[in-house]
């Protein structure tokens, strides 16, 4: 297995859902986090939450490819329907000769509708919009010379999108996606797929074998690289810090509210999508994640602790990349 990292950092504390905590705190957990071998941090794009979560997301991540060596550096996601798609091309592209090709390109349509009423967009405008901004950016990346574009929502003109992306033909594309068509249309379209931190082991098992069927049947390469799953990381030392785990647990899907709806327990004791407990539960349940075909596990700690990244790297990891010794202090 290979681990990452999905979240971002926040300006100031918040009640509920903590991704990380302020913006230093988050910057020498990710550069930790290079250091102890972690593969790629995911970073979220959120807009007028009142709860200080991270907005110009490309901006961070520009930062940390100063801060960072190895780590590739992704966004989750850049929300397409409310960008200048020309602009967000010109952007990765930098970042990706920054990083020296370490970026991953998370893309998707937006789900929250009080983002969509800050922008003035409608909601049901978002695949349209998705549609013709993926279009500019595809275009934009593999076009040599220069192009025109005149779709029903943007217009560009004899324009040379600089600089090129040192990855070709482009940064790896990733998409968000849950639904069964959603999943197929990844597949379809050459995208990576990203799986959310609520989707339950057999949620995950499913989604990734219908990923996989999609891939055979229209003759595109799988492998497991192709697939992330978020992970709530949750580790505990003691018993005795087991119920405050699950308040903390509680208190994260509350926050994340419609999110839920139809995807956990009743009960979280019986929650399977959260790595929450031991050291040997982690690993047990990380094993049942391997056994569905996830092998790409990005941990989100709403602590963002260093104590537990350093602890999941010297207790977790070695049990699931056999030879590995951490790096650890």
């Amino acid at each position: 297995m290979q681990f990452g990292l999905f979240g971002g950092a926040r300006t100031k504390p918040s009640v509920g859902l903590e991704d990380s905590q302020g913006y230093e705190s988050f910057i020498e957990y990710v550069i930790e986090a290079d250091r102890l071998g972690f593969r790629q941090l995911f970073m979220v794009e959120h807009h007028f939450t009142g709860h200080g979560q991270v907005s110009a997301s490309i901006t961070v991540l520009a930062y940390l490819a100063a801060r960072t060596r190895n780590i590739r550096l992704g966004t989750a996601v850049v929300v397409l329907p409310w960008h200048n798609p020309v602009l967000i091309a010109e952007q990765v592209a930098t970042l990706d000769l920054l990083t020296g090709g370490r970026v991953d390109f998370g893309v998707g349509k937006g789900y929250r509708q009080a983002e969509f009423d800050g922008f003035c967009i409608p909601m049901a405008e978002a695949t349209e919009r998705f549609d013709e901004a993926m279009e500019v950016i595809r275009k934009a990346w593999t076009t040599e010379g220069r192009f025109s574009h005149h779709g029903k929502r943007w217009h560009y003109e004899n324009i040379l999108v600089e600089p090129a992306p040192v990855q070709r033909p482009h940064p790896p594309l990733w998409l968000a996606a849950g639904s069964p068509d959603s999943i197929r249309r990844a597949a379809r379209e050459g995208y990576h797929l990203l799986l959310d931190q609520l989707a339950q082991t057999d949620q995950i098992a499913r989604r990734i074998a219908l990923f996989r069927e999609e891939c055979d049947r229209i003759g595109r390469p799988y492998h497991a690289g192709l697939v992330a799953t978020a992970r709530a990381l949750q580790m505990i030392r003691h018993e005795s810090e087991r119920a405050a785990a699950y308040e903390t647990r509680k208190r994260v899907i509350g926050v994340i509210g419609d999110l839920a709806r139809d995807k956990l327990p009743s009960r979280v004791e019986d929650d399977t999508a959260a790595l929450l407990g031991m050291p040997e539960e982690i690993i047990a349940r990380l094993r049942e994640l391997e056994a569905a075909g996830a092998t790409n596990i990005l941990l989100v700690d709403p602590n963002a602790s260093l104590v537990n990244l350093r602890a999941f790297a010297r207790e977790v990891m070695p049990a699931l990349q056999p030879g590995r010794a951490a790096a650890v202090r």
